[in-house]
C-alpha cells in the first residue's frame, strides 16, 4: 500500500529519456571495462518504478558467460538494513522494545555481561561487541562462516568497548539481532525475511541466505588484482549464524525495488515514523569527520554533493556492493561487481552525479537532439576516449576515465547534423570552437582528431 507521499514533489521519471540512459549505461559499460572489474549490475528507480538496469561485463570470466541482469549476487552487508526493518516491524507490533535487553531473547547471554546491551546498541553498531570475533578467518574462505554456538562463543570472548561509547561496527552484534528475531518469530531469519519482505514486495531473486539450489544462478566472484595480476575465482559459502549480518541474496533490480519501499510515504515495510528512526544521522562512523558518513539503525547515512542519501554498502569475498537512496524523492540507485576489488561505490556514486544533472537540467518530452542522436557515442585517440551523448536537456561531451563523470565534461551546441559548437567547459579546453564530424565516422573535436568507437575491444590476458 502506497500512501501520504507529495508526489506533486517528485520528480518525474520522464527525464530518463532513452538518449540520457543511453549516456549513462556508456558511462558505466568503460569504467567496468576500465577497471578490469569482470562484470557489474546497475539499477535506477524512481518513485517506486524501475527506470534502467542493465548488466555489463561477464558473470563467469573462465566460460566468457555475458553477466545477466538476473544474476544472483551476494550482497553482504545489505543484509544489515534488512535486519533492521525485521527489528522495527517487530517494534512496530509491540513485540518489542528497542530498549530490550539481548539477554532477555539469547538465553546464552542471560548472564553474561553483555546481555545487557540493548537492541538499539546492537542497530546502531554503539553495542561494544567485537566485529568478526578474535577468528575471523571465514571472511578468508579458510574456514566455515561460525554457527550458532560458535557465534555465542565469539561473541562471548568479551566486549572492546563499553555498550554506547562509539560507533564499531560488528558483524557478530547483528548476527545476534538475527537469534533476536528467531527467539520471537520461532522462525529461522530466511524465513522470516521471506515472510515480511519478499513476498510482500513480490522479490522473487533475493533471499536471507544463499540458495544452494540456485547455485548456477549466482555471478562467480573473484579475487582483486591488488594481489595479483590474474583473478582468482571464489567459490560462494553459506554465512551460518552471520545471515542477519552477511547472508542476503539479490539482484540490482530487486534491491531497487526494496530500497524504493524505504523511501517517505511508503508504508508496505515500515511506518515513516520508523523509517525516519533507521535513516537518522546519528553515529558518526569516523569522528574526525565530523559533516562525514554516519548511521542510523542498520542503515548509513552520506552527503553526495549536499544530497543525502542513505542506503548500505556490502563486502563479501568475490562481490562488492553498494545501495543508494533519497528517501524524500524515491531515487534509488544500486551498483553490484563481482570481484573482490571491485568499484561498487564509485559506480554508483558515478551514476548518482548523471542522475543528478539529469534532474537538475530536465528535458521536456522526447530527447530535443534527435535528429543529431546518431552522432552520439564514444570517440578516441592518443590522448584518451570522449563520450559524447544527452544528460536531461544537455549536449555533453564528457571523458569516461574520470570516476566524476562530468569532470572536464564541455557542453555542446548543435550547428548542424555535421557541426557543433562547444559553449561550456573549462577554459583549459576549447570553448567556442567547433566538433566537426567526417563521413568516416571520425571528428575533429576543436583541433585534435578522434575517431569512433563502437565497442570496447576484447579484454586481454590481464583481465581474467
Amino acid at each position: 500500500m502506497l500512501s501520504e507521499r507529495d508526489h506533486d514533489r517528485q520528480p518525474s521519471t520522464a527525464i530518463f529519456n532513452e538518449a540520457t540512459l543511453a549516456t549513462i549505461s556508456r558511462w558505466v559499460a568503460y569504467r567496468v571495462w576500465h577497471s578490469h572489474v569482470p562484470g557489474a549490475q546497475v539499477a535506477i528507480g524512481l518513485g517506486n518504478e524501475l527506470v534502467f538496469s542493465a548488466a555489463y561485463g561477464y558473470a563467469d570470466l573462465e566460460q566468457r558467460t555475458p553477466m545477466r541482469t538476473d544474476h544472483l549476487f551476494r550482497v553482504a552487508s545489505h543484509s544489515k538494513t534488512f535486519t533492521a526493518t525485521l527489528i522495527l516491524q517487530l517494534v512496530e507490533q509491540r513485540r518489542l522494545s528497542l530498549d530490550d535487553r539481548v539477554g532477555n531473547y539469547v538465553a546464552e547471554l542471560r548472564d553474561h555481561e553483555l546481555g545487557d546491551i540493548v537492541l538499539r546498541e546492537l542497530l546502531e553498531h554503539t553495542s561494544g561487541v567485537l566485529r568478526d570475533g578474535e577468528d575471523a578467518d571465514f571472511w578468508l574462505g579458510s574456514r566455515p562462516f561460525p554457527d550458532y554456538d560458535e557465534m555465542i562463543a565469539l561473541v562471548s570472548a568479551g566486549a572492546k568497548r563499553s555498550p554506547g561509547e562509539l560507533f564499531a561496527y560488528s558483524n557478530l552484534g547483528f548476527g545476534l539481532l538475527g537469534a533476536v528475531l528467531s527467539s520471537v518469530t520461532g522462525q529461522p531469519y530466511a524465513e522470516i525475511v521471506r515472510q515480511q519482505i519478499t513476498e510482500p514486495l513480490n522479490l522473487t531473486n533475493t533471499a536471507g541466505r544463499y540458495l544452494s539450489e540456485r547455485a548456477d544462478s549466482y555471478a562467480r566472484g573473484y579475487s582483486g588484482l591488488s594481489t595479483g595480476l590474474q583473478r582468482q575465482r571464489l567459490d560462494h559459502v553459506d554465512t551460518g549464524a552471520l545471515d542477519a549480518a552477511a547472508g542476503v541474496t539479490s539482484t540490482a533490480e530487486d534491491l531497487v525495488s526494496y530500497f524504493g519501499a524505504h523511501s517517505l510515504g511508503d508504508v508496505r515495510l515500515l511506518s515513516d515514523r520508523a523509517k525516519r528512526l533507521m535513516q537518522r544521522t546519528a553515529n558518526l562512523t569516523d569522528p574526525s569527520k565530523p559533516d562525514g558518513p554516519s548511521y542510523g539503525l542498520g542503515m548509513a547515512a552520506e552527503s553526495f554533493d549536499e544530497h543525502r542519501l542513505v542506503g548500505h554498502g556490502g563486502g563479501y569475498p568475490g562481490h562488492i556492493t553498494r545501495s543508494l537512496l533519497d528517501p524524500e524523492t524515491g531515487l534509488v540507485v544500486v551498483a553490484l561487481t563481482n570481484a573482490i576489488d571491485g568499484p561498487a561505490s564509485q559506480l554508483a556514486a558515478g551514476v548518482l552525479k548523471l542522475v543528478d544533472d539529469a534532474l537538475a537540467h530536465p528535458a521536456t518530452g522526447g530527447s530535443q537532439f534527435s535528429e543529431v542522436l546518431d552522432r552520439a557515442g564514444r570517440y578516441q585517440n592518443l590522448w584518451g576516449m570522449l563520450d559524447i551523448g544527452v544528460l536531461g536537456s544537455r549536449l555533453l561531451a564528457t571523458h569516461p576515465a574520470e570516476w566524476d563523470p562530468l569532470d572536464g565534461a564541455d557542453e555542446l551546441e548543435v550547428i548542424d547534423h555535421d557541426k557543433f559548437r562547444i559553449v561550456a567547459g573549462s577554459g583549459y579546453g576549447s570553448i567556442g570552437e567547433s566538433v566537426k564530424f567526417s563521413a568516416d565516422g571520425s571528428l575533429r573535436y576543436g583541433s585534435m582528431t578522434l575517431r569512433r568507437v563502437d565497442e570496447l575491444e576484447e579484454r586481454g590476458d590481464i583481465f581474467s
